[in-house]
């Protein structure tokens, strides 16, 4: 596997780990948004170390894409303009789909992370809320910096993003299933049964 693919494995898989801490009736603060970091950072170590088979891990980091992370949002983000015309049980489908994708897809690649570790160096106001800026350390890689983008626009702390030296993540992932819907002539059920046997 090449470093670069590795890397992005490790921020997506990463963003599909981050979001839902509840957070009622106050603002986000600079404390929470790095406390979001490293609790999710340390759940996800806690998988990838467990010695748990494949399929055990798999389902225990998408419990963790699920409890964390703005699933909604991401998925919205991530089904771009098709959505608009999407009906209200087409995106719950789509979102419930594209959770089960990101947690397959990058999670059989944690395993290349066990012994690696993320440290928190920098966390700054962004217009949607904080960035905490990290250094990750994996074996046999030079450290590279990842960058969560935390917000609690819903209403709950949430990661919403992710960039790894500058490259937003999510994007990606909005490039790669905007290919399948053109490929799919735009149809999104056809989409989403691809997604549920993708990963």
């Amino acid at each position: 596997m090449s470093a670069q693919r590795t890397r992005r494995s490790f921020i997506v898989g990463v963003t599909a780990a981050f979001g839902l801490m509840a957070t009622p009736l106050r603002a986000l603060t600079e404390q929470a948004a790095k406390s979001l970091v490293d609790q999710v950072v340390k759940e996800i170590q806690k998988v990838i170390g467990s010695g748990k088979s494949d399929s055990a891990v798999l389902r225990d980091l998408e419990r963790i894409f699920v409890k964390y992370a703005d699933v909604n949002i991401m998925a919205q983000y991530a089904l771009g303009v098709d959505g608009r015309s999407a009906s209200a049980s087409q995106k719950r489908a789509f979102q419930d789909a594209f959770q089960g994708y990101i947690a397959r897809k990058y999670g059989k690649q944690f395993r290349d992370f066990i012994g690696g570790r993320v440290e928190v160096e920098e966390v700054k106001t962004i217009r949607s809320g904080y960035e905490v800026k990290t250094k990750a350390y994996l074996r046999g890689q030079s450290p590279f910096e990842v960058a969560f983008h935390v917000s609690d626009k819903s209403g709950r702390d949430k990661f919403f993003n992710v960039y790894i030296e500058g490259v937003n993540l999510l994007l990606t992932e909005r490039t790669e299933i905007g290919s399948m819907l053109d490929r799919r002539g735009g149809d999104i059920n056809a989409v989403v049964a691809d997604l549920k046997k993708m990963g």
